[in-house]
């Protein structure tokens, strides 16, 4: 009885597994904002963001959050590379550990790797994690929120 009852309050509410379309629905927009960063393509990537955002990432001042926080990440992005030498970065995503897609909102878990020339000297960060939020507004899905865990 009780599953009856879980199974219909998930479907009044409409929270149930995400299907598979949902899922890529959700990830083609994560890949779109990672292709255009390493692409240089700041209006692409800013595309794929909600005008408010919340992001946390490894170089200063680590936290942007509001208005505009994709554009003020990807300004401070380019100043920190600027000052620390950083050249052809590439982010490249694995397979996701985590898509969670709740009715408007989803959560996605999926292991980075970075690599860039600081100062001609290739560096690599592997085995990183990036965790993202994601709403849908107006029937498309956009980045609210992520943070980076260098490993």
């Amino acid at each position: 009885m009780t599953g009856v009852l879980v199974a219909l309050a998930l479907t009044v509410f409409g929270v149930g597994p995400a299907s598979a379309s949902e899922k890529t629905d959700v990830m083609k927009v994560v890949r779109q904002f990672v292709d255009a960063f390493n692409k240089g393509d700041t209006k692409t990537a800013s595309a794929a963001c909600s005008d408010q955002a919340s992001i946390i990432d490894e170089f200063p001042p680590h936290e942007w959050h509001g208005d505009g926080a994709c554009m003020k990440w990807m300004g401070a992005y380019d100043e920190d590379a600027k000052k620390n030498g950083i050249t052809d970065p590439v982010v490249t995503l694995g397979r996701a550990t985590h898509i969670d897609v709740n009715g408007d909102r989803a959560y996605v878990v999926v292991p980075a790797n970075y690599v860039y020339k600081q100062k001609g000297r290739m560096v690599r960060e592997i085995g990183s994690r990036l965790t993202i939020a994601l709403a849908k507004e107006g029937g498309s899905w956009r980045i609210t929120g992520w943070a980076w865990t260098k490993r």
